[in-house]
């Protein structure tokens, strides 16, 4: 069956038919790292990382990209006492080791914003060449995006541009319209020099919504498949980066796919109620597979309402799953049945993944099987429990949330989180020294990962590290 996904755009549910035959090439909005990671910061991530694992099972290569916002305005409003680049790499670890924590696959690419400058402002050039953007009269430094160059402006999220807010990216004094927005920034006399680059328009840095589109554009072409992020990034956001990289002539992200945000206690997850609940408190409260089969039960689009009560019923469906698991290998140890039972994806499991990414009702299936088994073990019917097994593995598996995973073990787990953190930020030094020629250091890095029994694979997906065995 056709993968069908909701496409923001289109407002409409969509086969999808890849750019590429058998590739996924798919762009994530990831974190500002100005503050700790929170529930939706989670919600999301997991989201589009069981997205991936099923295009992967679906037999796509899938390219994923998940980018690290490390220069703006709130990190630099947020360093107090410490340097910017300091705050951001100290929470961009903190991201780090919560996206491990809870299985979320690394990204093929994670590309910080200060890597990509030099694309941005090739961008930006490109934009005032096709007479879509202007730099500011006031000497500023600032460029902004022509909106009134754009007709189709607004066409994500169906406004007409008459019926926008003002863009509240940047004071407004050298714009020709409040609601063009901010492509470069021009330094100020309060900020660090060292949150400066040069450019064509002077000292500054570049605007949020133009560095997405350079590093989309960069690690998976002018035109890909897939754009995701929270639906509070519809606008502006993903309105404004549409709008600039199709000005630039290109086509873009050909789907559009947002998730739901999250509630707690029925009300909307705010700084300004108090209400937040970030990732190290929710892992104190609930095992990290409990988390991650919370955080991924409910649909994709919906809105989840987070309650502590909530945890307590995730961690009861995973002992279930568990439970089955380990009673079955126990009950046909020693068997002919033993081994028996092929890691087969049942048909209904599929078909409601296949749609829209339909999580709830595939948990259903995968619990129905659960107690499906429970009874033919209870039957003593061996074949049928080996055979049912080996269906709840699949699809535990496939989810991220197979409780015999050794991720899971509580021993397990926080070592292979901050390992996993580790080898990652070390592949990704490899990456940057490969990318500078400077190929000695990146051998270096190879063979201290090879000292330490830690193999790694260059493939066109990535590198990817494993222990030796």
């Amino acid at each position: 069956m056709t993968v069908r996904l909701y496409d923001s755009k289109a407002q409409a549910l969509r086969d999808f038919v890849p750019l590429q035959e058998g590739h996924v090439g798919m762009y994530v909005c990831g974190p500002t790292v100005q503050s700790s990671p929170h529930i939706g910061h989670l919600r999301s991530a997991l989201v589009y990382d069981i997205l991936r694992r099923w295009f992967s099972y679906r037999g796509y290569d899938v390219a994923f990209v998940r980018n690290v916002t490390d220069i703006d305005d709130k990190i630099l409003d947020a360093a107090t006492g410490e340097q910017w680049w300091a705050l951001a790499y100290r929470v961009e670890l903190e991201f780090q080791a919560a996206y491990a924590s809870l299985g979320i696959l690394p990204p093929t690419y994670e590309p910080r914003a200060t890597a990509s400058v030099q694309q941005m402002q090739e961008l930006i050039t490109r934009l005032i060449e096709r007479g879509h953007a202007y730099a500011a009269p006031d000497a500023s430094g600032d460029v902004y995006f022509d909106t009134a160059s754009w007709p189709a402006y607004g066409e994500l999220t169906r406004q007409a541009r008459d019926n926008m807010e003002a863009a509240a990216d940047a004071d407004p004094r050298g714009k020709r319209d409040p609601r063009d927005f901010a492509l470069w920034k021009g330094r100020k006399a309060d900020e660090p020099a060292s949150a400066s680059w040069a450019s064509p328009w002077g000292d500054g840095r570049p605007g949020w919504h133009i560095e997405c589109s350079a590093m989309a554009s960069r690690y998976l072409g002018t035109e890909f498949d897939i754009h995701g992020g929270g639906l509070d990034l519809r606008f502006p956001h993903h309105e404004n980066e549409l709008a600039q990289s199709t000005a630039a002539g290109h086509g873009y992200a050909r789907y559009w796919v947002h998730n739901g945000l999250v509630n707690t206690g029925g009300q909307k997850m705010s700084k300004s109620l108090g209400n937040s609940v970030f990732a190290a408190e929710l892992l104190e409260l609930a095992s990290p597979l409990a988390v991650r089969y919370l955080l991924g039960a409910a649909h994709y689009r919906s809105t989840l309402d987070y309650s502590p009560g909530s945890l307590a019923e995730a961690e009861a469906a995973v002992d279930r799953i568990r439970t089955f698991l380990e009673r079955v290998e126990r009950r046909l140890a020693g068997t002919r049945y033993e081994g028996v039972g092929a890691p087969v994806i049942p048909d209904a499991f599929a078909a409601a993944m296949d749609d829209d990414l339909g999580v709830p009702q595939a948990i259903a299936v995968l619990h129905d099987t659960v107690r499906a088994g429970n009874q033919a073990l209870d039957a003593d019917e061996l074949h049928d429990a080996a055979a049912l097994h080996g269906q709840v593995a699949a699809m535990a598996g496939v989810l991220g949330i197979d409780p015999r995973d050794a991720r899971w073990s509580p021993d397990a787990a926080p070592a292979a989180s901050a390992l996993d953190t580790l080898v990652t930020r070390l592949i990704e030094d490899r990456q940057a020294a490969r990318a500078a020629k400077d190929f000695a250091a990146a051998d270096r890095i190879r063979d201290e990962l090879s000292s330490a029994g830690i193999t790694i694979e260059d493939s066109q997906t990535g590198t990817h590290w494993s222990l030796e065995s």
